[in-house]
């Protein structure tokens, strides 16, 4: 290798190392944004699934009416913000007349913030784990319709956090039994029973529901025996 090319690899090096330090005040800037306006909001439920379910598959109607329910009986609704699934979540807290709050990511395709979110209540992301802290430190449930990778990674997010302790125990609802059983059998079945990667109680982590009614009555229970505050 010349010293030319040598010299050249190094400053790019350089280059790259002084980036990072100085993006280390920009994703200090959004979780400083991010505590303070979520602290002032009170008490939500996150509700996650797919940004590609559209208005007439029965689970975005299911997620709107699951929305709804929950602001009526005094939570409000956190969603990421976008299409699918997260509008539905914001559409149904805004017909209730509740709180209805997304964390928006910036993305090269597929999201862009929907028009149910409260004006004073929409937040921007850069960094997707700056976002994923948000949703687990201020969230008092996770309510997971049927979604892609970025769900799973949300909802085994959560699970792993409390698992291992590092937050507080907070409902995590499955919704829809024909989409989320397969898995939830591979767990029992593989992580538990045959390969014995997890414990027995991690299993009730994890709970599948199919109705508004369903969901509610989990939460409410929860919260009859816990205090409502963030999770760490």
């Amino acid at each position: 290798m010349s010293i030319r090319r040598k010299d050249q690899r190094n400053k790019s090096w350089n280059e790259i190392k002084t980036n990072d330090s100085w993006a280390l005040f920009k994703i200090m800037s959004e979780f400083v944004n991010g505590y303070e306006r979520m602290s002032q909001i009170g008490p939500c439920v996150s509700i996650f699934g797919s940004a590609r379910t559209k208005p007439d598959n029965k689970y975005y109607d299911l997620a709107v009416k699951i929305a709804q329910k929950i602001v009526d009986h005094g939570y409000g609704v956190i969603t990421g913000g976008g299409p699918g699934i997260m509008e539905a979540g914001n559409k149904g807290a805004h017909l209730g007349g509740g709180t209805s709050v997304g964390l928006n990511i910036d993305l090269p395709f597929e999201q862009h913030d929907n028009p149910y979110i409260d004006p004073d209540k929409s937040l921007d992301f850069d960094y997707f784990f700056v976002r994923k802290v948000m949703f687990v430190k201020y969230s008092q449930g996770f309510v997971v319709m049927p979604g892609g990778f970025g769900t799973l990674d949300e909802l085994f997010e959560a699970i792993t956090l409390i698992q291992t302790h590092k937050i507080d125990k907070f409902p995590i609802i499955l919704v829809g039994s024909e989409f989320w059983s397969g898995l939830f059998d591979w767990i029992k079945d593989t992580l538990l029973e045959r390969f014995y990667n997890i414990s027995p109680e991690d299993v009730n982590l994890i709970q599948i529901v199919d109705t508004e009614d369903e969901v509610i009555e989990i939460l409410d229970e929860f919260y009859n025996q816990f205090n409502l505050s963030p999770n760490f």
